[in-house]
């Protein structure tokens, strides 16, 4: 039964251990315990209570493997992430992500980037800002994709707008094989952080030169990996520092 995997998968999700769910919906933390080991199936109004605390629907909480998600997605972490210059290239088109991408790349060749870091770190996002008329008749999305450079790298080579993202926090999560089934498993990472963020109260603020979100593809071992990064106004230490540079 997947029920009692999906409280204990949840609650530890959340951060929460048995006794600060007990409290939360008023029980024992033994009655917590008795549920994820499947002794004892919640009432329909304390499974009611539980979507609400998870944020998840009901019929996911009691007929899917939440759990499941462990072998695509990491736990959602909060980092610092140092602030970082890049050289960004925006595009509408009908493969908005594969142009910008390929032109970036050629950027970095051309500018002598690629001279000065053999392995450029590639980010991008989707670019909202689009019309009905662009998206409805003519199919076209807009993406930016971007390249981080070094703080001391400089040049005048044209094709792309050099900026600095701003030291930030953000909620992250690692998706693996992504590209597998890239419209179902990028989606839902998104769709997991933006859960967490609301289960757990962060605010989503935009401030000037800082990324609302985006996406940093990598390989390790010979596996794919995406890392998604969404912009918190965090209240709280994050759990990790990381740079991009």
């Amino acid at each position: 039964m997947n029920l009692g995997n999906n409280i204990s998968f949840l609650r530890k999700q959340k951060k929460l251990t048995q006794e600060q769910l007990a409290d939360q919906m008023n029980v024992t933390r033994q009655t917590v315990s008795r549920w994820e080991s499947n002794e004892v199936v919640p009432e329909l109004d304390r499974l009611v209570e539980m979507c609400g605390i998870f944020s998840c629907n009901l019929d996911a909480l009691v007929r899917e493997d939440l759990t499941g998600q462990h072998n695509i997605y990491s736990e959602i972490t909060i980092k610092r992430v140092a602030p970082f210059r890049m050289a960004s290239y925006i595009i509408i088109s009908q493969d908005p992500e594969n142009d910008a991408l390929e032109h970036i790349n050629h950027w970095a060749k051309s500018c002598g980037l690629t001279e000065v870091c053999p392995e450029v770190k590639l980010i991008g996002w989707d670019f909202p800002f689009i019309s009905q008329e662009q998206n409805n008749r003519f199919g076209m999305h807009g993406y930016v994709a971007a390249c981080v450079i070094p703080d001391d790298f400089q040049t005048d080579y044209p094709g792309a707008i050099i900026s600095e993202n701003r030291e930030a926090d953000y909620a992250v999560i690692t998706i693996k094989e992504p590209f597998i089934q890239p419209f179902e498993r990028i989606p839902k990472a998104y769709k997991l952080i933006m859960d967490y963020l609301q289960t757990n109260n962060f605010k989503e603020k935009p401030q000037e030169n800082i990324i609302g979100c985006f996406e940093y593809a990598y390989e390790k071992n010979g596996i794919s990996y995406m890392d998604v990064y969404i912009h918190v106004d965090s209240v709280t230490k994050a759990d990790s520092y990381s740079s991009f540079s």
